[in-house]
Parts: structure tokens; sequence; C-alpha cells
């Protein structure tokens, strides 16, 4: 079986009442600088949410990086995951971290919600 690792529409929370859904009742991976929120769903795969507060993070651009690096974490590891939806949130130290360390803490907290 060859494994796609599109990162397709579907894959993706794109409506508030899908993160609310998230919100009402989760399951908590945490470190200093991110948190994945994850709750379960019907669906048979995951999909993935992204909050990052301009009161956290203040400049776009760095913004702009963090997501990127989200989602390229999330897509490299979407067929190892439960069928879950996930928001990540981005705390206002993750700022400080290069970008390595970022994927780091990421695949460690992803690790969390491997089948």
């Amino acid at each position: 079986m060859v494994l796609n690792y599109l990162f397709k529409k579907k894959y993706r929370l794109l409506k508030s009442i899908h993160f609310q859904y998230v919100f009402e009742k989760y399951y908590i991976q945490t470190k200093l600088e991110l948190i994945i929120l994850g709750r379960p769903n019907l669906l048979g795969y995951p999909r993935l949410g992204i909050s990052i507060p301009k009161k956290n993070i203040k400049y776009a651009y760095k913004r702009n990086i963090i997501k990127r690096l989200i989602r390229e974490t999330f897509r490299l590891l979407q067929h190892k995951l439960i069928a879950m939806d996930f928001v990540v949130i981005a705390k206002k130290n993750s700022i400080f971290l290069e970008n390595r360390n970022i994927i780091n803490i990421l695949e460690s907290l992803w690790l969390n919600y491997h089948q």
C-alpha cells in the first residue's frame, strides 16, 4: 500500500463548530511552548486545526512559520495518528525556539496520539 502524504482539505478543521467540538471535551498533551488538544471523531482519519492568537505571537510572519511547521509534522505523521480532531495552540514562548526545536516538540507530542 502506498501512503499518500498530502494535506487535503478533508484533513483540516475549517469551521468554528469543529473547533468548538474539540474545545468542549478534549484530551490534552502539553509542553511549555505548545498544546495539542484532541477529541475522537467518527471519520476514520485525523483532522487538524491550528490556533495561534495574535495576543501570543505578535508578528504574522512568525505565526506563519509556526503554522507551517505544525502542518508539516501533521502531514508526515497523519497515517500513524488515531482518528481524532486535533487543535494545536502555540504559546508566547514558542517564538524563542528554533524551527528544529519546534519540530522535535511537535513530534514528541504527536507520539502520544499514535495508534
